[in-house]
């Protein structure tokens, strides 16, 4: 096994590699299959976790026990692709690869047999790396480490390889209030002589105003009456008997492709968030358990066929860590299919241990957008939670792209 420094390269001496990236944190993946004039052809060439297959490069998630990777067979590289470039960047928003050394592993892909490792030196301010190339040179395959850093995370990468970027993956700042107008001067007022209260008692105070009125389809209600069918924007205190639920629950997200249309391939996601709308994790088909087991994906459905949820999410709002106070549901097409292709879409509620559906929301509207946010459960103060319907519709085909315009819906 060979280790390898900056810019130095190796033969394969294996036709099909795979390239791990290994980290004392999570890493994402990636690859890019670039052109001769480093570009991709489309963002098809761009295989990461939520689209995990290309023209002889695949995806392959490590399920938490062992690194991901990305795995290239040279023999079926179409024509015209001369480099696959290897990414890795730390999962957690905003994170630098300072102090942290991820190594990358060439291995042989049929037996796991290690031809080469690198590890990048002195990094700092990082939040992407371009790893290793697979790269085609006088009509054999070569390995070379390259170790280059970007600021600006992954979308920095894609970016410069010719990918379209939705969102940015940066975390969220609370919003900033807005400045005050300004006030044009006044001239003084006339200054009334000071009344001495042991003289004459101050006026009385104006009575306060009455509280204004809830806005349509707003309005909170708990769950002592049994199920509770929400509306657009309605919240519902999860309490039942006075007291906070704190069991088990589950979030079922079903659909249907509309007027007997193809199968259409959904995916539900769950995004936490802190007091400051700070993103903390993502919960979707390629990372199933995050907030150390209290939120647990059931996987993905790929067609969106049969009765019943398509998509489980299962929380433990028991154990839901304390600087976890925000979770957004959301549903994403990333095939690009919008959701005035889909049917009776729904998110449901459900006590885990019973099986009896607590609440549920009915989108009745659709928008030609790819993704929408479903509902959100937010602690209260009082260490209660509320559920929300949402049904607000976003321009994302992945759970990525939700994390801002949720952050700002919560």
């Amino acid at each position: 096994m060979t280790a390898m420094t900056p810019g130095s390269n190796i033969p394969l001496s294996a036709a099909r590699v795979a390239v791990d990236v290994a980290a004392p944190v999570r890493l994402d993946v990636s690859g890019l299959l670039l052109t001769a004039d480093g570009k991709v052809r489309s963002d098809d060439d761009f295989i990461f976790y939520n689209q995990p297959s290309g023209p002889g490069v695949t995806y392959r998630a490590g399920g938490g026990s062992a690194p991901d990777a990305i795995v290239v067979d040279t023999t079926a590289v179409p024509p015209g692709i001369e480099k696959i470039v290897v990414t890795a960047s730390p999962d957690a928003a905003g994170q630098t690869f300072r102090g942290i050394e991820p190594t990358a592993t060439v291995r042989n892909a049929d037996d796991g047999a290690a031809i080469a490792t690198f590890t990048p030196p002195q990094l700092g301010a990082e939040t992407a790396l371009v790893v290793i190339e697979i790269y085609l040179r006088n009509g054999a395959w070569k390995a070379r480490a390259v170790g280059q850093g970007y600021a600006n995370g992954l979308a920095g990468i894609a970016t410069d390889f010719g990918v379209s970027v939705e969102e940015p993956a940066a975390p969220v700042a609370p919003p900033v209030p807005a400045a005050p107008a300004p006030v044009a001067p006044q001239p003084p007022a006339p200054v009334a002589a000071p009344v001495d209260p042991r003289i004459a008692p101050p006026a009385p105070a104006a009575p306060p105003a009455p509280p204004a009125a809830p806005a349509p389809g707003s309005g909170k209600i708990n769950l002592d009456k049994g199920r509770v069918n929400l509306q657009k924007n309605q919240t519902v205190s999860l309490v039942k008997g006075g007291a906070p639920l704190l069991s088990r629950v589950r979030m079922g997200l079903g659909w249907e492709p509309a007027f007997r249309g193809k199968d259409i391939d959904l995916d539900a996601s769950v995004i936490a968030y802190g007091p400051n709308r700070n993103h903390l994790d993502s919960c979707y088909f390629g990372k199933l358990t995050i907030l150390n087991g209290a939120i647990k994906h059931s996987g993905d459905n790929l067609t969106g066929e049969g009765a019943g949820d398509d998509e489980t999410i299962v929380v433990d709002l028991g154990r839901i860590p304390a600087d976890a106070t925000g979770l957004v549901f959301t549903v994403n097409s990333f095939t690009g299919q919008k959701f005035n292709e889909v049917a009776k879409a729904y998110c449901r509620l459900i006590d885990d241990a019973s099986g009896e559906e607590l609440v549920r929301f009915d989108l009745t509207g659709a928008e030609p957008q790819t993704g929408v946010m479903m509902a959100k459960l937010i602690k209260q103060f009082t260490g209660e939670w509320e559920m929300t319907a949402m049904g607000e519709f976003v321009k994302s085909r992945t759970v990525r792209g939700m994390v801002k315009p949720a952050a700002q819906a919560l």
